[in-house]
C-alpha cells in the first residue's frame, strides 16, 4: 500500500499536474507518458472533467512489473490510498435515493462534487473525487447534525448518479404532486380500486422519466425480471439478478400505479381494465443501441396490479452451448439427437430454468436457409426472423394443439412447441415427429427419466413415446463463482458424498467458496450456468417404455447406458471451480439427491 499524503496538502480540487506528480513518484508512469499527455493537452480548453477522468481515458499501462492497466476504477483505488480514505464504489440498489436526495440539494452537490450515498442516525457518508475539498464539510455536519464519513469514488459514476439520482427524486416529487392527497383507503373494495384515486396521468412526463429511467437501470444491473408490487401505501419495485431478487425502490402506490398503466401502454395492454390478468411485450432498446424484448404480465392483487418484465436479451441467441454450460459429452449427446431428420425431444425443468433459452440457442443453430422452422408459442418470448412463429390465442380458440395442426399444414422441416400441458398436444407433437419432422418441445418435470413416465400419465400410448422420442434434456441453473474475488476453500465432504452416492466423480483438489466485491455486488456471485442432465434412446430404454414403469427403473438403465445425471454435472462444476457445493444442492431435487 502506498503511504498516505500528508494531510499538509493545500486545499482546493486536484488539479492534473498534482495527480501526474504523484502517479510519477510512485513509478506507476514514466515522463515519456506525462509529455505526450501534455502534447495532446496542450490547454485543455472548456474541459472541466475531473483529471482522474482525462488521465484514465489515455489506456496507459502501469510501468510495474507486472504491468497492470490504468483504467479509471483502479486510479480511483489508487488515489483512495494516496490519501488514506476508504474506497467504495457505489451500488445503485444499495442506496435509498430519496433518503439521500433529501440532505442536500443537487446544485450544492454539484458545486463541491460529492454525492451522499449513506445516511443514517448518527452519520452522512458522502462519495466524492476530491479530498481537499472540504469547505463544505463543516457547514454540512451542522445542518445535519451529524458527522460527515468522507469516502473516495469514481468521478464518473459521482457525475452520472447526482444527475439520475435527484432527476428521478424531482419526477417522485412531481408526480406525487400531481396526484390526490389524502386519499384515505377503509376497505377491500377500496384497496383494489385504490391506483383510479389521485393516480397521476401514465403519459405525465414525470412518469415517463421514472418508465425510462427502471428499463435503463434493469439493463445495466444485468435483470432478467422487474417485479413492480403494489402495496398500501408505499410499493415495490425489485430487480432478478442471478435468479436472486433486489428490492431497487419503495414509491408511493398512485406512483406505482402510475407507472403500471405506462408500461401497459408501451405494451399494448387495455390500460382501462384492471380486473383480469394481461399479458404484452415490448421491444426497446438500450442506451448502447442493444435490442432488447421484454414481456409483461399483470395480475390483480389486492392493493392493486402486479406487474412482472421478464427481460429478453436477443444476444443469447448467438451463444454456444458451451457457453449455457454444456459439457462435451452433453454436447455430443446433443449432437446425435438434433442430427436426426425426424423425432420427438423434450427439455425439461422448473421454471425459470432456462428451457426456452436452450430451445432458442438449438433453433438458432440448427436452423439453414433451406430449412422451414414454425413455432407455437405462449406467447412469443424472443422474436427470431429466421423463425415463422405463432402465438397460442385461447380467446380465438387458437391453443398448441390447433397450432401444431396448422403448422403441419405449412410445410415444416423444424417444429418447436412452447409447452406440452395436456393429452391432446402432446399427441399432435408425436405424430407430427412420426410424420417426418424434427419436434422440440418442453415439459415440466424434475428429471429426464420422469418426463417418459409424465407423457404417460396424461394419456399418451407407451408404444407412441418409444417410437417417436430421441432423447430428454432435464436441467437447472446455478449461480457462478465471481471470477473477481472467488478463493480457495475447504469442501464439505458430508455434503460431498451425499451429492456423489454412487456416480464417478474424483474428490477435487481444491474447491473454490464465493468473497464478495464491487464485481458481483458483494454476493460472490455473477452469472450464472447450466447443469444438464441428457437421456438418449436406445433399445433397452424403448423395451423400458410400458404403462407401468417408474422413472427410478428408467433412471438405472439410462446411467448404464451412459446417462450423467444432474448430480454429476454438478459435481463437475463443483470441481471445475465454476459454482458451488452449495448452489448445486440447493437446485438438485431431492429425489435426486
Amino acid at each position: 500500500m502506498v503511504p498516505p499524503v500528508q494531510s499538509a496538502q493545500p486545499e482546493g480540487r486536484l488539479t492534473q499536474e498534482r495527480l501526474l506528480s504523484w502517479l510519477l513518484a510512485d513509478k506507476l508512469i514514466g515522463l515519456q507518458q506525462v509529455e505526450q499527455l501534455r502534447v495532446s493537452q496542450p490547454g485543455r480548453g472548456e474541459d472541466t472533467r475531473h483529471p482522474l477522468i482525462r488521465i484514465g481515458e489515455q489506456g496507459w499501462v502501469s510501468a510495474t512489473h507486472p504491468p497492470f492497466p490504468l483504467s479509471l476504477e483502479r486510479l480511483t483505488r489508487w488515489l483512495a490510498e494516496k490519501v488514506g480514505l476508504p474506497y467504495v464504489r457505489i451500488d445503485p440498489l444499495k442506496i435509498d435515493v430519496e433518503a439521500v436526495t433529501k440532505l442536500v440539494s443537487q446544485a450544492y452537490a454539484q458545486r463541491f462534487r460529492f454525492l451522499p450515498i449513506e445516511v443514517d442516525a448518527e452519520n452522512v457518508t458522502v462519495a466524492t473525487a476530491e479530498p481537499y475539498l472540504r469547505e463544505w464539510e463543516l457547514e454540512l455536519s451542522r445542518i445535519l447534525q451529524r458527522k460527515i464519513r468522507r469516502v473516495i469514488a469514481n468521478p464518473k459514476d459521482i457525475n452520472r448518479y447526482l444527475t439520475e439520482f435527484y432527476g428521478v427524486s424531482r419526477s417522485i416529487f412531481g408526480a406525487t404532486r400531481a396526484s390526490t392527497e389524502g386519499s384515505v383507503v377503509t376497505n377491500f373494495e377500496s384497496l383494489t380500486e385504490l391506483g383510479k384515486v389521485g393516480e397521476p396521468d401514465a403519459n405525465d412526463q414525470h412518469i415517463v422519466h421514472l418508465v425510462d429511467w427502471l428499463l435503463q437501470f434493469a439493463f445495466e444491473q444485468r435483470a432478467s425480471d422487474i417485479h413492480v408490487e403494489p402495496r398500501r401505501e408505499l410499493s415495490r419495485i425489485r430487480f432478478r439478478i442471478d435468479g436472486m431478487l433486489h428490492q431497487v425502490h419503495e414509491l408511493p402506490t398512485p406512483i406505482v400505479t402510475a407507472i403500471t398503466s405506462r408500461l401497459k401502454s408501451l405494451g399494448r395492454m387495455d390500460v382501462a381494465d384492471k380486473r383480469r390478468p394481461q399479458d404484452g411485450r415490448v421491444k426497446t432498446k438500450t442506451p448502447a443501441g442493444k435490442e432488447v424484448e421484454m414481456r409483461l404480465s399483470t395480475m390483480p392483487t389486492t392493493f392493486g396490479e402486479k406487474l412482472v418484465l421478464r427481460i429478453f436479451d436477443p444476444q443469447v441467441l448467438s451463444r454456444s452451448f458451451a457457453e449455457l454450460g454444456f459439457g462435451d459429452h452433453d454436447l455430443a449427446c446433443w449432437q446425435r439427437m438434433v442430427e436426426n431428420p425426424h423425432g420427438f425431444i423434450l427439455v425439461t425443468g422448473p421454471t425459470g430454468s432456462g428451457k426456452t433459452t436452450t430451445l432458442y440457442c438449438a433453433l438458432k443453430q440448427i436452423a439453414r436457409p433451406e430449412y422451414n422452422v414454425c413455432s407455437i408459442e405462449d406467447p412469443i418470448e424472443m422474436v427470431e426472423p429466421q423463425f415463422n412463429q405463432m402465438q397460442v390465442q385461447p380467446a380465438i380458440d387458437v391453443d398448441f394443439a390447433t397450432g401444431v395442426r396448422t403448422l403441419l399444414r405449412q410445410d415444416p422441416d423444424i417444429i418447436m412447441i412452447g409447452e406440452i400441458r395436456d393429452r391432446e398436444t402432446a399427441d399432435v407433437a408425436i405424430q407430427a415427429a412420426l410424420t417426418g419432422h424434427l419436434v422440440l418441445s418442453t415439459l415440466h418435470t424434475n428429471g429426464a427419466p420422469s418426463a417418459i413416465t409424465r407423457l404417460i400419465d396424461i394419456g399418451v400410448q407407451p408404444f407412441l413415446i418409444g417410437a417417436s422420442l430421441l432423447g430428454v434434456v432435464a436441467q437447472r441453473l446455478v449461480r457462478t463463482l465471481c471470477a473477481h474475488c472467488k478463493k480457495p476453500g475447504k469442501l464439505d465432504w458430508s455434503g460431498w458424498q451425499a451429492l456423489t452416492a454412487n456416480i464417478h466423480v474424483a474428490a477435487p483438489k481444491e474447491v473454490y467458496k464465493p468473497v464478495g466485491c464491487d464485481e458481483c455486488r458483494h454476493t460472490g456471485y455473477r452469472g450464472r450456468t447450466g447443469l444438464y442432465e441428457i437421456l438418449t434412446m436406445n433399445r433397452e430404454m424403448r423395451d423400458l417404455i410400458r404403462p407401468q414403469v417408474d422413472s427410478g427403473t428408467l433412471r438405472d438403465a439410462a446411467i448404464r447406458s451412459g446417462m450423467r445425471d444432474l448430480r454429476q454435472s454438478g459435481a463437475e462444476k463443483v470441481a471445475a471451480g465454476v459454482t458451488t457445493l452449495e448452489e448445486v444442492i440447493s437446485v438438485i431435487p431431492p429425489q435426486e439427491s
